[in-house]
């Protein structure tokens, strides 16, 4: 303790803060490219496109004239069409068969399916960045 009655702590070699002062530390070459702006162009994301689906040769996917994938829906792409047909009808998506007394968004969409009238395009890609498209009416449909 001092003579006055406060304590005395070591260290008393400090700085006022003045928020009205900006510090600057000294940036490296690289860091002050980056904040003018000119920071390497591998650095750019790109959003709008997956990770997956972006091609990889630079080259854009295209649809193929002649189809190579089997014409049978499988039960992944099912339950896609009908999830998403049945979340359009949820929201007051006019129906495309008649309706006797169903309330019930998911089993409307089972019979628009039975009856081939969903209106949606399966888009399958395929190994060389090309794709196919195909109605949900073209596919065979097994239950």
């Amino acid at each position: 303790m001092s003579d006055d009655g406060q304590m005395e702590f070591e260290g008393g070699d400090y700085q006022e803060y003045d928020p009205d002062t900006m510090v600057h530390e000294d940036h490296a070459e690289g860091e002050e490219e980056e904040a003018n702006g000119d920071a390497d162009e591998n650095m750019i994301v790109e959003s709008g496109v997956p990770e997956g689906d972006r091609p990889r040769t630079g080259k854009a996917a295209k649809a193929n004239e002649v189809r190579v994938t089997t014409p049978y829906m499988t039960k992944y792409e099912r339950a896609r069409v009908l999830g998403t047909r049945a979340l359009q009808i949820s929201m007051n998506a006019p129906v495309l068969v008649p309706v006797e007394g169903e309330t019930d968004p998911l089993e409307i969409a089972l019979k628009e399916l039975a009856a081939k009238k969903i209106p949606l395009v399966i888009r399958r890609y395929l190994p060389d960045n090309s794709f196919e498209d195909w109605k949900v009416e073209e596919l065979i449909v097994q239950e």
